[in-house]
């Protein structure tokens, strides 16, 4: 569905009965729609629409896919081997248009579809949904809600808008809409600075904390429905992107003890786990997985064709299948990644080509590898990184975090600074390697307006330069009259 008619068309989604062939697994399949009186009804049918917010998200186009690849294939440490612009080759060159439908267009459409399910979420329960689940489960829902809606607009600011560092948030960001679209006419809204739509993320990730459960029942529910940990470790991501680092370091000591091990001192005992390749692996339910997004087997209940991690980055270890191998100028050549590193095991060469590719994602097809939203090592990363930045010298928990990091998967290997620049740099150098393929380079190139690194036949980009953030979608400013492009 295009993006005008995701906007005029989207109540017969939203107020559909959902159900799932797994019920956990937050895979609905439309079984019967029901008219927007009836939407709130039951207890089962909120519950199956706030499944369908989840499957809004993980859709290939979102993060069941395709962000997450759009977020490492500007960087780096990858080299398109296609050529085709339906697989982002666009994306990885940085010159993306207005037009791009399989880019800009898409993301674009489908993060603003995931958000306004949840203003139509939101919208229902306030007018009649609590009075059917109670008020306790009624703001459960609604932080799950809020923090879907958060992270979808997070999302779009680390393409579609300048940094937060770029003018302290001053610069023109997202049209920031927060109440229901159903129907035509309805479009029209200026964009909101980037500071304002931070602070709405972080409004809506407050709200979650506070409303949303300290844990599931299940493993697979800690993994794939959001709770209270997973607001908390969201925002340090997010006050990361604004500089805010001793926000970082307030929210990361809600969870994250003084000392190691470093497992969460409340609510899921989010862990590092003892051989990283476990958390990759199914069932992908691992302590470490803070939020992942679930596929299975089922038509429509994976990402969908050319929308895979495992296709993007491996496909089988196939003889020239891979859409993108790894640059071998890129992070895989550096020293300091060892080669008893434990994460050397995501490395695959092609004994035919001889290339190498990332094989972090390895189920075959349809590709049902859980695509990774958040996980605890991140968080560790985030408060080491904000300790390093806030205090002077090389500050000792700092270092101890991203050795607890380095050192999981390779014990031999201590991580030494002498002075603060040091431990800053060994703090980024460990995301690249510990996130590679989880779609969080462009991220951290964006939050601290550093240049994009040439790689093969692409040219390094600047910030000042054309192509370092993405144009607004065609869409969007043809169906907004108040939308200015980039």
């Amino acid at each position: 569905m295009n993006h005008k008619l995701k906007y005029i068309f989207i109540l017969g989604v939203c107020v559909s009965l959902i159900s799932s062939c797994k019920r956990e697994l937050l895979s609905p399949t439309p079984q019967t729609s029901i008219s927007d009186a009836s939407a709130f009804d039951t207890p089962d049918r909120i519950l199956n629409q706030v499944r369908s917010l989840y499957a809004a998200m993980k859709n290939g186009n979102f993060y069941g896919g395709r962000y997450i690849v759009y977020g490492d294939i500007r960087g780096e440490d990858f080299i398109n081997e296609t050529s085709n612009l339906v697989t982002g080759s666009d994306v990885w060159s940085l010159n993306p248009a207005n037009t791009s439908q399989n880019s800009v267009k898409n993301l674009w459409s489908q993060a603003y579809f995931t958000i306004n399910l949840c203003n139509v979420f939101i919208d229902g329960m306030v007018a009649k949904g609590s009075n059917v689940v109670g008020t306790a489960q009624a703001n459960n829902y609604l932080g799950e809600a809020k923090l879907i809606r958060a992270l979808s607009y997070y999302s779009l600011l680390q393409y579609y808008a300048r940094p937060y560092a770029d003018g302290n948030g001053s610069k023109p960001g997202l049209p920031l809409r927060l109440t229901a679209i159903k129907g035509a006419g309805s479009s029209d809204l200026a964009r909101s600075t980037v500071g304002e739509v931070y602070n709405q993320v972080v409004a809506d990730l407050d709200y979650a904390e506070t409303n949303l459960p300290a844990t599931y029942t299940t493993a697979i529910l800690n993994t794939t429905r959001a709770h209270k940990n997973t607001a908390i470790a969201l925002k340090t991501r997010v006050y990361l992107s604004m500089q805010k680092y001793d926000k970082v370091i307030t929210e990361a000591n809600k969870i994250v003890p003084a000392t190691a091990p470093f497992t969460a001192s409340s609510g899921v005992p989010h862990a590092l786990q003892a051989d990283i390749t476990n958390v990759f692996k199914a069932p992908y339910t691992t302590t470490e997985s803070i939020l992942s997004m679930p596929m299975t087997t089922t038509s429509g209940d994976n990402p969908g064709t050319q929308n895979q991690l495992g296709f993007y980055f491996y496909n089988n270890g196939a003889v020239g299948s891979a859409e993108y191998s790894l640059y071998p100028a890129g992070i895989i050549a550096n020293a300091s990644w060892t080669a008893t590193d434990r994460r050397r095991a995501f490395i695959y060469t092609n004994t035919t080509s001889g290339k190498k590719y990332l094989s972090k994602y390895t189920a075959p097809s349809p590709y049902t590898d859980y695509a990774p939203v958040i996980r605890w090592s991140e968080v560790l990363l985030n408060l080491a990184e904000a300790l390093a930045r806030t205090n002077a010298g090389v500050d000792a928990r700092a270092l101890a975090l991203v050795n607890a990091v380095r050192q999981r998967s390779d014990a031999n290997t201590t991580i030494g600074a002498t002075t603060q620049a040091q431990l800053i740099a060994a703090i980024l150098l460990e995301r690249r390697i510990e996130f590679l393929g989880e779609g969080l380079r462009n991220n951290d190139l964006m939050r601290l307006l550093q240049p994009i690194p040439a790689k093969g036949s692409a040219p390094l980009k600047n910030p000042s330069d054309v192509g370092y953030i993405w144009p607004i979608s065609s869409d969007e400013l043809a169906l907004n009259s108040q939308m200015t492009d980039n």
